[in-house]
């Protein structure tokens, strides 16, 4: 796989930060989660492929447990607000003292400076602040965020994983680490680009909800089936929106045109009367195959069984039968393998992990004492 070998310090935080260390797991990085002791639920989400080593960073004993391991780790993965790490003496400049190859990626919601950066927010607080947050919604309508995917997953663990294999790739010219300040409020502006230059060009200018993309078009959103579905339109180009017309048993020389924005009201309701008179699988069996752009809205149990999905094995199945996306991209080469074991329990690994990093037994034996670490074992079904 291609991150094999490399050596990542998960510090457990919000989902961002173990998507983050996820998609390194899954392309091959030893992924090593440093929970908290006694910590439950979430941190358990999004632990594929890691190992568990429970530890109180709070004292001074865990902290220096964590230095010993930066010392000889790749990359350390730190989701806190700004300040937090510093006062455990665990910032940048204290790790990279004793290794200059650390990666140390900072992934915070607003960064590690500005008026905000020690305040609390989640992702649709960042949308609101990116920008973003203003042109999702509909007509008349206020502003929705479309669940967290965009800012904690999108600009948050993405951009933050790009900034971590940017950085790798660096290092093996300079040999030298760096921090990377990644951040969910310009990591989602910086997805956003693509608005500001149409803002520019002048190809979002009406309210929201009434542009081409953002649902305003009636070849590009939604329409209700007879039995209560969905499908998503997308025919964009002439030649797809034809076939859409076709399609739906209308004919172009009897329609305004495309383009025609004064027009898309109307023809958004004509569109819905249509749609609204056929089932999902009805639609299906007319637009499959064509290129009017025209596809099903597929629910999480319907997706799996989805013919396409299951010819490219777009889904996998863990030991405990979940079901979960397979990662993304296909590499050709040294493609993802994904681990099909259950998550870890939290401090599963602790005393492998610490033997491997050079504590001997007598260290671990005294961290145990002192409940600086702890140790959860699996008990065996007898």
């Amino acid at each position: 796989m291609a991150l094999r070998g490399l050596s990542v310090l998960e510090l457990a935080g919000l989902a961002p930060g173990p998507l983050c260390g996820m998609i390194l797991a899954d392309f091959g990085a030893q992924v090593v989660r440093v929970d908290r002791l006694g910590a439950r639920g979430n941190e358990n989400i999004l632990a594929r492929g890691k190992r568990s080593l429970a530890l109180d960073l709070q004292r001074p004993q865990g902290a220096a447990v964590l230095r010993r391991l930066s010392a000889r780790a790749d990359v350390v993965l730190e989701p806190y607000r700004h300040g937090v790490m510093e006062k455990l003496q665990l910032g940048p400049e204290i790790l990279q003292r004793e290794n200059p190859r650390l990666i140390y990626a900072r992934l915070s919601g607003f960064g590690q400076s500005g008026r905000f950066s020690k305040t609390a927010g989640h992702d649709i607080n960042f949308l609101a602040l990116s920008g973003v947050l203003s042109k999702i919604g509909g007509s008349g309508e206020n502003p929705y965020a479309p669940l967290n995917l965009l800012a904690d997953f999108g600009g948050g663990a993405l951009i933050c994983t790009l900034g971590i294999l940017m950085a790798l790739f660096e290092r093996t010219r300079s040999g030298k680490g760096q921090v990377i300040d990644a951040n969910m409020v310009e990591g989602t502006a910086y997805l956003s680009s693509f608005l500001w230059h149409s803002l520019q060009m002048g190809l979002w200018e009406n309210p929201r909800g009434q542009n081409l993309l953002d649902g305003g078009a009636p070849f590009y959103t939604t329409y209700r089936t007879a039995d209560g579905e969905f499908m998503a339109v997308g025919a964009l180009e002439p030649q797809f929106y034809k076939l859409l017309i076709n399609g739906l048993g209308l004919k172009s020389d009897e329609l305004p045109d495309q383009m025609s924005m004064s027009d898309w009201p109307e023809m958004k309701k004509r569109f819905a009367d249509i749609f609204a008179k056929k089932t999902k699988a009805e639609w299906c069996q007319i637009f499959d195959g064509t290129d009017a752009c025209v596809t099903p809205v597929l629910t999480f149990e319907e997706v799996i069984h989805h013919d396409h999905n299951k010819e490219r094995g777009s889904f996998i199945i863990n030991e405990e039968q979940s079901v979960s996306p397979r990662p993304a991209p296909l590499l050709s080469g040294t493609p993802a393998v994904p681990s099909c074991k259950r998550n870890p329990f939290v401090g599963e690994h602790t005393e492998e992990i610490l033997r491997e990093f050079g504590f001997n037994q007598t260290e671990i034996n005294q961290l145990t004492s002192d409940k600086i670490i702890e140790i959860n074992k699996p008990r065996a079904n007898l």
